[in-house]
């Protein structure tokens, strides 16, 4: 006998994927103790029994047990009897020995605060078209430092890459704006590339102390220039030859980021250009995987930010008095940087 649509379609059907979704935050919870006990430093490439990484740790064998049969089951470990080995991308990402450890950004990611604003009433947000208040735009909020410290690793392979994107693209700026500076390795980075510019960075202060530290690791302090306050009302001076966006249009409306643009367009010098990185769908609005997500992101953190893509960042940047616009992908990462040509 023949299979009928309807049987074939019936075949199909699954609630993995919701019972995935409804139980994500758990698989949270799993990492985020396995970080905070630093199990994965613990294990070390060569692994380990529950009984023996519970006695390094002082924990219950029990809970280690049960919580690295989890990592087993989510893929950052493996198991052969009774000896857990950890993959070599956790040994990357988790090992906190690793020059790549990105661990940290639990701290953030799964903040009380930033889970209150996914969990408590995410209905109400849709209801509303984004937060109800102004969530994490609200000033000086204390979340943005919990951001630059624990988010610095994964900023700073992309503020790398779009420092060597930029080295390449004619003559060295001397002045550099970096706008919502965060960690600062945006403009740590431009400043390693060129040694003679002069970096201005503009977030809050208490984020500015953390990116002034960076600065001094960097060797760069001397031409490292803090100058806290809101990037809208901020003055920054001018005859910048290059400004910085890193990670910040998206957390604002259309108008909001036209407004700003047209600010940084009148502080550029003759030659002077804007390089910003954003998370950047296809039109689908439904791909790349990551970039298009972000604006469930955006939708829950920010009263009206957005994921934008290609052909609406170039209208910004036109709106702004801006002839040309570019937007590319960034090597390794899911984000994409965007330069705009006055």
């Amino acid at each position: 006998m023949s299979t009928t649509v309807d049987e074939t379609a019936a075949d199909e059907i699954s609630p993995i994927l919701l019972v995935e979704a409804m139980f994500a935050v758990r698989r949270t919870g799993a990492i985020k103790a396995a970080i905070e006990l630093d199990l994965f430093t613990t294990l070390g490439p060569e692994g380990g029994s529950a009984q023996s990484v519970a006695t390094a740790l002082g924990a219950a064998e029990r809970g280690i047990r049960i919580l690295c049969d989890c990592l087993v089951v989510n893929g950052f470990l493996t198991k052969a009897v009774d000896r857990y080995t950890p993959t070599l991308s956790t040994i990357a990402f988790l090992d906190r020995r690793s020059p790549s450890y990105l661990g940290d950004a639990i701290e953030f990611i799964a903040a009380p605060e930033m889970v209150r604003l996914f969990l408590d009433d995410p209905a109400a947000i849709v209801r509303n078209g984004g937060s109800v208040g102004l969530a994490n735009i609200s000033a000086d909020n204390p979340v943005w430092v919990k951001f630059a410290r624990a988010m610095g690793p994964f900023t700073r392979g992309a503020a790398a890459g779009l420092a060597a994107e930029v080295a390449v693209m004619g003559e060295a700026p001397r002045k550099i704006l970096d706008i919502a500076a965060g960690p600062g390795f945006f403009g740590i980075e431009m400043g390693k590339v060129f040694p003679a510019a002069e970096i201005v960075a503009v977030d809050w202060a208490s984020v500015l102390s953390l990116s002034q530290e960076h600065a001094e690791e960097a060797g760069i302090a001397d031409r490292y220039r803090p100058l806290p306050g809101s990037a809208f009302d901020v003055d920054w001076g001018g005859d910048y030859d290059l400004v910085l966006l890193p990670n910040f249009l998206h957390h604002f409306d259309i108008d909001t980021c036209v407004n700003l643009l047209t600010k940084v367009r009148a502080s550029l010098s003759a030659k002077g250009r804007v390089a910003g990185v954003e998370f950047v769908p296809n039109d689908d609005r439904i791909s790349p995987p990551f970039p298009a997500a972000f604006s469930w992101e955006m939708l829950v953190t920010t009263p009206k930010g957005d994921a934008y893509t290609e052909k609406e960042l170039a209208e910004m940047g036109r709106l702004a008095g801006f002839r040309s616009a570019t937007v590319r992908p960034l090597p390794r990462t899911p984000a994409s940087m965007f330069l705009l040509e006055p």
